[in-house]
């Protein structure tokens, strides 16, 4: 894992652009708060340092002057790490990804539209890199998987609206550990990674 500077250790020395890992993490901290403590011990930050990276990105967002959402990425995580050009049905977008701490197994993406709009911007698994075995409820650990590893693991499954922005919620169907019984869960992400899931209720009836 990164190591982060020590000048990053008091929000009065805060610089910029500032560590967009720390983004990433604030909003994971609503489900997840006792991994993003132990990210922020591993990190060298403090909470204080989170909020105020967070703080900094929404007026960044908010501003009446504000550049494109590529241009505000570039801001804060220097040049892509790599671009491609890839087509989902008839249209053709930009991926552009960055290495993040914490996650050397994955990349953050941001696809874009032709006219530059942001389409997608979530943690993908980097090329190369081998994703989980996810064949059981068991496997879907928080932070151990991505929304679209999750979904073709256990296909069919249904996204439904999140919760927030940076927040996706899938439907499927897995088998628990013990005795293959298939179960009905809504799993839900923060910036494309696992947070949590629900046991809604059996994916059929019992005997």
């Amino acid at each position: 894992m990164d190591s982060a500077p020590g000048s990053f250790a008091q929000p009065d020395s805060f610089p910029a652009p500032f560590p967009f890992v720390l983004v990433l993490l604030r909003r994971m901290a609503d489900h997840q708060p006792g991994l993003v403590e132990d990210a922020l011990r591993e990190l060298g930050f403090g909470r204080a340092v989170m909020r105020e990276a967070n703080r900094r990105w929404q007026a960044m967002q908010r501003s009446p002057r504000r550049r494109s959402a590529v241009a505000r990425y570039r801001s804060v995580l220097g040049p892509p790490e790599s671009t491609a050009t890839r087509r989902i049905g008839d249209l053709t977008c930009e991926a552009l990804s960055w290495s993040v701490p914490l996650w050397p197994d994955l990349r953050f993406e941001v696809l874009t539209a032709p006219n530059g709009a942001v389409w997608n911007e979530w943690l993908v698994r980097a090329p190369g890199a081998p994703g989980p075995r996810l064949r059981t409820a068991a496997d879907l650990l928080p932070w151990s998987c991505t929304v679209d590893e999750v979904a073709r693991a256990f296909a069919p499954a249904r996204p439904m609206e999140g919760s927030a922005p940076t927040r996706w919620r899938l439907a499927f169907d897995a088998p628990e550990a013990d005795n293959g019984e298939l179960r009905h869960y809504v799993a839900e992400f923060t910036w494309g990674l696992l947070q949590r899931m629900e046991d809604v209720r059996p994916a059929s009836p019992t005997a």
